[in-house]
């Protein structure tokens, strides 16, 4: 790994390692919340899944609001994980 040689590139540098562990923790607490969802519905607990889900949609908000994630693809996780809901009741 190069380490960077100018005030400003080391500055980057310590910005963008800052960056990437608050990225890191978003998308990890999006993952693990859509991963619980998806257990609780298999389980068939569906009325502990509906509560859950407030917490999952902002969850995967946060993580677009952030640019961790796009918003096509929090808004198409969102509609399966609805549509996966509905069906299991």
């Amino acid at each position: 790994m190069v380490m960077p040689n100018t005030q400003s590139a080391k500055k980057s540098f310590r910005q963008s390692q800052r960056r990437h562990v608050r990225n890191v923790k978003k998308i990890t607490q999006a993952r693990n919340a859509v991963k619980d969802l998806r257990k609780l519905i298999a389980a068939g607990k569906s009325a502990e899944a509906k509560a859950l889900l407030p917490r999952v949609y902002q969850k995967l908000d946060k993580a677009v609001k952030t640019g961790v994630i796009k918003k096509n693809t929090a808004s198409r996780k969102k509609s399966r994980l609805t549509k996966l809901l509905v069906a299991k009741e």
